[in-house]
């Protein structure tokens, strides 16, 4: 039986940073689910709500690709209180000529942190206005971080505002990314100025019931609503979408069900019939993205499994070229 690379966290740190490569890599794995040659069946997913948790198993096959990836995901949202990561994870990496195992990913949910954060990049990329220079960040936890730090890998970001629930967090958050960015972040209790005053605005909250009001936006924006990606959970007004000119689902099939498009489509606001172009078709150039200074533009990201085999197969890549990482002969 062939070998199986295993390998740690620390490792995985150490081999994918968040950089404009690890951008440019979820940003091929969309265009490829664009161009029509990616295997992705639905999410499995579950709630363990006694807890505050939840686990997705996701996965997804690029034609030609000599591997694919399974990874679980559990997210327990009370952990912080206990000293825990909200977090966790594995991914397993198969062969696709023969099935067998050939690597076990434990990144403990940070290669799901980075290829998070890089979606957030790519949406904006596409559609966010090139001299967007303020962004909101609405959550102060993990994903906050790294999605500002993301954003500034394509967007001249030069001042950003927090908001989160908890003051606390949120300020220490901002004080974080001042020493990390370089440029001024304060933390807010006003949500609705926060969004307003905003070029991109990204939410990233497990929230249930609605935080952005359609009445904020304003003409130029860019909304990034990651947060939404159980079947109860909701971080956007549903008339958001259509004070949106631009409404872009990562995959309309699960934003459908469990992003920010099933609660307008629940609302009727929108038809269940209609359909709009992925992030995948922008990406892969099959359609267009901001076409104009002034359109508000909304992308939906409730996360895909082509995501997944993308930073697993470039981790494993790196880490190949690194010489890093553990063989187990059984």
């Amino acid at each position: 039986m062939p070998g199986i690379r295993i390998l740690s966290e620390t490792e995985l740190r150490r081999a994918i940073p968040l950089d404009l490569a690890a951008v440019n890599c979820v940003a091929e794995g969309f265009a490829a689910l664009g161009g029509g040659t990616v295997e992705m069946p639905p999410i499995l997913s579950m709630g363990i709500r006694e807890n505050n948790g939840e686990v997705d198993v996701k996965t997804a096959h690029i034609a030609g690709a000599e591997s694919f990836t399974i990874k679980m995901s559990p997210g327990f949202y009370d952990n912080p209180a206990i000293g825990l990561p909200t977090t966790n994870g594995i991914m397993v990496v198969f062969s696709a000529k023969t099935g067998q195992v050939e690597a076990l990913l434990l990144d403990n949910g940070y290669l799901t942190e980075v290829r998070t954060a890089a979606a957030g990049a790519v949406a904006a990329r596409a559609l966010a206005r090139e001299d967007a220079a303020t962004a909101c960040i609405v959550g102060a936890g993990m994903q906050a971080r790294l999605q500002l730090k993301a954003l500034c890998l394509v967007r001249p970001i030069t001042s950003a505002v927090i908001w989160a629930r908890d003051g606390a967090k949120a300020a220490a958050a901002a004080k974080e990314l001042s020493a990390d960015l370089g440029f001024p972040v304060t933390a807010s209790g006003d949500l609705a100025g926060a969004v307003s005053g905003a070029d991109v605005i990204v939410t990233t909250t497990p929230a249930a019931e609605p935080l952005i009001k359609a009445d904020w936006l304003r003409p130029g924006q860019h909304v990034t609503a990651m947060g939404s990606d159980q079947h109860h959970k909701a971080e956007l007004d549903p008339a958001c979408l259509i004070r949106a000119d631009l409404y872009v689902p990562d995959r309309q099939s699960q934003t459908a069900t469990m992003g920010e498009l099933r609660a307008a489509i629940e609302a009727g606001l929108i038809p269940p019939d209609r359909t709009f172009a992925e992030l995948g078709d922008i990406v892969a150039g099959k359609a267009p993205g901001r076409t104009s200074p002034d359109q508000i533009t909304i992308a939906d990201l409730t996360g895909t499994g082509v995501q997944d085999t993308a930073i697993a197969t470039f981790a494993r890549q790196r880490a190949d070229k690194a010489g890093i990482g553990t063989d187990f002969n059984s």
